[in-house]
C-alpha cells in the first residue's frame, strides 16, 4: 500500500502546528506586530516545506509525492496560522470592554465586544473610511471587520500553502542523490586483516 504523504511529511506538518504557534502567539499576544506574521509566512512555508521532504529522506521518487509533501505541510502551517490568528483576533473582538488608558481619555463609553471595537476605531478618526466602506452601525461593522479578518487569514494560508510547495521545489532540486549500492563498502574503521 502507497501513502499519499510521507511520515516525515506528518511530522514535519506538526513541527509547522508547532511554528505557527510560536509565531501567532509571539507577534499578536507579547509583542502586537501583526506584519511580521504576513513577513513570516512565505519563509516558514519554504522552511516547512523543505523540512517535509529532508525528513522524510526523499532522495529519490517522484516529484508528485515531493510536492504533495511539501504542499501538505504547508497548508497544515498555514491552517494553524490562520486558525490561531483568527482565535486571537475572536478574543479581543468579543471580549473588549472599552478599557483604555487614563491618560489616553479613560474608559470609552460602549457596550462590551462590537460595539467597544466599533467605538476604538471611531475615536481614532477612521469613521469617514469605514462609511466609504458602507459601514455606518455596529452591525455593519462587525460584518466590514469579520470579512477583513477572514480575507487576511486566507491570504496567510495560500501564501504558506504556496510557499510549503516552493520548498519542496527547491528540496527537489538540491535534494541528496541516492546512495550507489556498494559505494562505500570495505571502508569501515573496525575491518582488521589476518
Amino acid at each position: 500500500m502507497s501513502r499519499l504523504i510521507d511520515r516525515g511529511a506528518i511530522t514535519a506538518a506538526y513541527v509547522g502546528i508547532g511554528m505557527a504557534l510560536t509565531i501567532v502567539v509571539s507577534f499578536m499576544l507579547f509583542i502586537p506586530i501583526e506584519w511580521v506574521i504576513w513577513v513570516l509566512a512565505l519563509p516558514s512555508g519554504l522552511l516547512i516545506g523543505y523540512y517535509a521532504n529532508q525528513r522524510s529522506d526523499r532522495r529519490a521518487g517522484p516529484w508528485g509525492r515531493i510536492l504533495a509533501n511539501g504542499l501538505f505541510a504547508g497548508l497544515v502551517t498555514g491552517l494553524t496560522t490562520a486558525a490561531l490568528l483568527l482565535a486571537i483576533k475572536g478574543l479581543f473582538f468579543y471580549a473588549d470592554n472599552g478599557f483604555r488608558d487614563p491618560d489616553l481619555g479613560g474608559p470609552i463609553s460602549c457596550q462590551g465586544g462590537a460595539d467597544c471595537v466599533y467605538q476604538r476605531y471611531l475615536d481614532d478618526g477612521r469613521g469617514p473610511d469605514l462609511e466609504a466602506a458602507g459601514v455606518t452601525d455596529v452591525d455593519s461593522f462587525t460584518r466590514f471587520y469579520w470579512s477583513e479578518q477572514f480575507g487576511s487569514a486566507g491570504t496567510i494560508l495560500v501564501v504558506t500553502a504556496v510557499g510549503g510547495l516552493g520548498g519542496a521545489v527547491l528540496y527537489g532540486l538540491s535534494r541528496p542523490k541516492p546512495a550507489a549500492a556498494g559505494a562505500g563498502a570495505g571502508t569501515g574503521t573496525g575491518s582488521t586483516s589476518a
